[in-house]
């Protein structure tokens, strides 16, 4: 009965000693927790918008350190680490009391190390928590954070923070930084050579590094692979073929696109960690080698900005805010994209779409290119020559500045300025000034990117399109009226897809314009497809003059090279709308032969009569003809004033006949906005937009 009764007190005392342990751990577990939350610190990454890697930075250390979880990384690797570095990973729960066993049986014996029992999650203790010294309580340290580590996360998560902070020389950490750096790939596809490096590096990152011990390296990526743990996961023969594989000799620069995007994303959210753009790798890659190659031509203080947008989204896919972002004589950390400068030529073709909608011309129409003034502004080509009699076509492919500002003063820069603001588009004008006929041929300040955005509703058929910023900002479409009728976009559009392209450079199929600012300061063309628009800017940031520099000569080559290398397919423009057809000068109504507006803005027949009004229907009018119903009445159309005879536009086609009435009928094709017009015989125009239902 005593010893029972001792026994039950000695059972009592055990008891309560393993649970006083037990609780005490427990409590220590949660008083001392492993510093998991130093873990999470790892570079910022920019994106594009399939989440591959533009450009990182360093951790404050200085650490290149990317985030990688385990499906980032080829399945094979994974498995030829486990089988290496801790065959009974999925099964222990931090030690591996085997290894550790068969490690002191080892020290007892030989009196030396002959092999560890480190665990992967006993690595990932010590990289989270480096110890200064290789001493028996900084391993035990390291046993205990590694059963701490396995209380809290899953085997997932601890492999993950491997993959993430595992050593591989010099600053980089983990294995995507590794993989970029040695092999400039991301670690989802591997050599089982590459692979097996990978796995060897991280127990002596310095001493192995292939870029400076290429033998050392060899021989540890050899030892992995004549691991018969390794060898079982790889299967027969593969081990031997992959000793023959070369080691990586350089290190490679991590990815370092998109540098002034970049830069913004950081300093709007300066800790997010990851930042996700609307650019394609593809296609920044493509820019910026053709910028390289480009400014390599060009005088040193010359930079240059390209920007590339979807106009199906109004996604940013492609931009380069400068020729070096590191090149300071280029003035190079300045994001040319942004800055205000003169279009030159560039906003003629918005000019002319004006005119074509309003009915004033066809692309057939003669209009005179000879030495005008307009109340004292006297614009010059930019040749200074001229070329008398020319049709519109011939006018706005040679880039001619009388005809256009002709053509301008007749629509009226006013509105002009208004139609680029339905695109969101808001051109700068000096100050105090009211806008003039100067804006036609560059006396405004428009970014890049704003000019790409108007030229991007061009491509969308006359819908305007919004922008991005290429970070967080959501492009889309614009809700409101068009930037210009379609029948209006398809003539500029065919008129600017039969430009020839710049020497030495091929057809590509896209419609382009290209202009020079007054003095010799800005080279620009724009150029798009059915689907892309892209805008490239050549000259100073300090605005100074670069002598012979040209939009034709300068900026298109650039343009055409890079829609080449920005692998996109070219997507064709679309086909002619309902009502638009370039017809020859023969076919055109009288009154469209010839443009008769003089350079003051009067009609050259000096006639006695008002100019034509159209009185119904009025401007802006919805009218209902039925057109839901399929069955569309014809609609009446009232006007005073002007000269007999009279012919009247829908959309810009003319209607069947003349008339010398003041009445006519209009059955449109369908429902939705039209524009009227009405040209008399002495050449005026008067033109209402209405809404058909």
């Amino acid at each position: 009965m005593k010893q029972r009764w001792k026994l039950s007190i000695g059972l009592g005392i055990g008891l309560v000693f393993v649970v006083g342990l037990a609780l005490g751990l427990d409590a220590a577990d949660r008083t001392f927790p492993p510093p998991l939350e130093k873990a999470q610190v790892v570079s910022p990454e920019v994106l594009d918008a399939d989440g591959e890697l533009l450009r990182a930075f360093a951790t404050p250390e200085g650490r290149w350190r990317l985030k990688t979880a385990v499906e980032d990384v080829d399945p094979r690797f994974l498995k030829m680490l486990v089988a290496y570095e801790d065959r009974r990973f999925w099964d222990h729960g931090g030690v591996d009391p085997l290894a550790l066993g068969r490690a002191v049986l080892q020290l007892v014996t030989n009196g030396r190390i002959v092999s560890g029992a480190s665990t992967l999650s006993m690595q990932v203790a010590r990289l989270i928590e480096p110890r200064e010294t290789r001493s028996m309580p900084a391993k035990l340290l390291q046993l205990a954070r590694a059963v701490q580590i396995e209380r809290r996360l899953s085997k997932q998560e601890i492999l993950q923070l491997y993959l993430t902070h595992a050593p591989y020389g010099g600053n980089l950490e983990g294995v995507r930084a590794a993989s970029l750096a040695y092999f400039g790939k991301e670690p989802r596809r591997l050599t089982v050579a590459e692979a097996a490096l990978l796995v060897a590096l991280p127990q002596s990152p310095e001493s192995r590094r292939p870029d400076r011990h290429v033998e050392a390296a060899k021989t540890a990526r050899e030892r992995v692979l004549v691991r018969s743990a390794v060898a079982d996961v790889l299967g027969d023969g593969e081990a031997d073929r992959a000793a023959g594989d070369a080691v990586p000799t350089r290190r490679l620069q991590l990815p370092a696109y998109a540098a002034h995007l970049a830069e913004a994303a950081i300093r709007k959210q300066p800790k997010a960690g990851e930042y996700r753009t609307t650019l394609k790798r593809s296609i920044q890659q493509g820019l910026e080698q053709v910028a390289r190659e480009a400014s390599a031509k060009l005088a040193p203080k010359v930079s240059l900005a390209m920007v590339m947008a979807d106009v199906t989204t109004g996604a940013i896919v492609g931009e380069v805010g400068s020729a070096d972002y590191f090149d300071a004589g280029r003035s190079g950390w300045i994001d040319m994209t942004r800055v205000y400068r003169s279009p030159g030529s560039t906003l003629k073709p918005f000019i002319y779409g004006l005119a074509f909608e309003q009915g004033l011309v066809s692309q057939e129409t003669i209009i005179e290119d000879r030495p005008a003034d307009f109340f004292g502004y006297r614009p010059k080509n930019f040749d200074m020559s001229y070329q008398g009699d020319v049709s519109v076509r011939q006018a706005l492919q040679l880039s001619l500045n009388v005809p256009a500002v002709r053509l301008l003063d007749a629509v009226g820069p006013s509105r002009l300025m208004i139609r680029f603001r339905r695109a969101e588009v808001r051109p700068v004008l000096p100050p105090n000034e009211a806008p003039g006929l100067a804006i036609g041929l560059g006396g405004v300040g428009i970014t890049l990117k704003e000019l790409v955005q108007a030229y991007a509703a061009l491509a969308n058929r006359g819908n305007p399109v919004r922008l991005g910023n290429g970070i967080e900002e959501q492009p889309g479409m614009i809700d409101g009226e068009p930037l210009l009728e379609p029948q209006a976009v398809w003539n500029v559009a065919d008129i600017l897809s039969d430009v020839l392209p710049p020497q030495g450079s091929r057809r590509l199929g896209i419609a382009y314009k290209t202009g020079t600012s007054y003095g010799y300061r800005d080279a620009w063309s724009v150029g798009f497809d059915g689907r892309y628009v892209l805008g490239v800017w050549v000259g100073r940031p300090d605005n100074g003059a670069v002598p012979g520099i040209a939009g034709y000569q300068t900026a298109a080559p650039i343009l055409f090279e890079a829609f080449s290398k920005s692998g996109v397919p070219i997507t064709p423009l679309p086909a002619a709308p309902a009502g638009a057809m370039r017809l020859a000068q023969s076919d055109l109504p009288i009154s469209q032969r010839r443009f008769s507006m003089t350079a003051s803005g009067l009609i050259s027949a000096s006639a006695r009569e008002p100019a034509p009004q159209i009185v119904y229907p009025p401007e802006g009018a919805r009218v209902d003809l039925g057109a839901g119903l399929g069955d569309i009445s014809p609609l009446v159309l009232k006007l005073q004033g002007g000269r007999a005879p009279f012919r009247w536009l829908a959309n810009g086609r003319p209607l069947n006949e003349l008339s010398r009435r003041r009445t006519s009928e209009w059955t449109p094709d369908g429902a939705g906005y039209s524009t009227l017009t009405v040209i008399d015989a002495a050449g005026r125009a008067a033109s209402v937009r209405v809404f058909v239902e």
